[in-house]
């Protein structure tokens, strides 16, 4: 795998003006008593949310730590360590939290170590339990931290605290070195929380996605409108993890780059490969080319109780898909 996708590790920083000092108790408060901006804490009380590291368990206290270990330019500096979804998605749900803490703990400690601060920084950090907004797989588990640093650290050869820098220019990287510390610890813990075979695991999820995208090498499927701008689209199924699938549709979509790539959007999410790979045929076979159809369908589908889609799928696998223009044996009301 792109080793450079395994994790995001994000610096930032407050100035140490008065605008800058209530928006950084803005930003604690929010840590504090929120899981993303959609989703409140799943756990209300502030002080265990925390992990004290030596600038406090609460808002308040972190506040004050802030302002008294503050530097001329910095008031906080705060960090992000977000694990890849598809990594942590191997690693058991109830490890997944114990997972990012020894993350963000040893991969810390380790940068500073590296940087010649003996004496060590104080920082505290948050652990949140957020949903994916992704919108190829939206809803899967994603925890990650935020750690708050103040903007001095005590020098022990000049015997006080000196301002706290995070440089990235030619002679020194830090952003590159925390990166690079950060990508070494994920591997350490993927071999031990999963098994050594983890980065073939990964590849071989990528590599059943890029098959899945065969399908968009055949005539559209159909069409639809958005904002006065009409797209093909493909029905199709995706790889969700190792375990689940989604089916729906690709289409082509402009990214952050300002290119054009295909990227897949989920109706009915939770299936098993087979199941997947069985409605996206279905639902082609269905829908005329009628993108409208196709939603409803898939309303349909998702409105199923358990055993109404257990039943429903027995019947899908009794169909014949191999040849084209074939009417299908059974009667299966999807009309709904």
């Amino acid at each position: 795998m792109d080793r450079k996708q395994m994790c995001v590790a994000n610096v930032q920083y407050k100035k140490p003006t008065a605008n800058e000092a209530r928006r950084a108790k803005g930003l604690l408060r929010y840590l504090t008593y929120r899981e993303s901006r959609d989703e409140q804490a799943h756990y209300a009380a502030g002080r265990e949310r925390w992990e004290d590291h030596g600038m406090g368990g609460s808002v308040t206290e972190i506040a004050q730590r802030c302002e008294a270990l503050q530097s001329k330019h910095v008031l906080l500096f705060s960090l992000v360590y977000n694990v890849n979804p598809d990594l942590i998605a191997m690693v058991a749900p109830e490890r997944r939290e114990q997972f990012v803490r020894e993350l963000t703990v040893q991969t810390t400690e380790t940068f500073f170590e590296q940087r010649g601060i003996d004496g060590g920084l104080e920082y505290s950090f948050v652990t949140h339990h957020r949903q994916t907004d992704d919108p190829q797989s939206p809803g899967r588990h994603d925890p990650h931290t935020h750690v708050v640093l103040p903007g001095t650290y005590y020098d022990d050869g000049l015997g006080g605290r000196v301002p706290l820098y995070f440089n990235q220019n030619k002679r020194v990287d830090h952003i590159a070195v925390l990166h690079s510390l950060t990508e070494k610890q994920i591997d350490d813990q993927m071999d031990r929380y999963v098994g050594n075979d983890w980065e073939q695991r990964y590849d071989d999820l990528e590599a059943a996605r890029s098959a899945q995208l065969v399908v968009t090498r055949e005539p559209a499927h159909g069409t639809f409108g958005q904002d006065d701008i009409t797209f093909d689209f493909w029905c199709g199924a995706r790889r969700t993890d190792e375990q689940m699938s989604a089916a729906g549709y690709y289409r082509t979509i402009e990214n952050d780059e300002g290119t054009n790539e295909v990227q897949f959007r989920p109706l009915v999410s939770g299936l098993r490969h087979d199941e997947a790979e069985l409605l996206a045929r279905l639902l082609h076979s269905e829908i005329g080319g009628d993108f409208a159809t196709l939603r409803q369908l898939a309303d349909g589908i998702n409105d199923m109780s358990m055993a109404e889609r257990e039943a429903f799928f027995a019947d899908v696998r009794r169909l014949d898909f191999s040849l084209p223009n074939l009417e299908p044996d059974l009667d299966i009301d999807i009309d709904f």
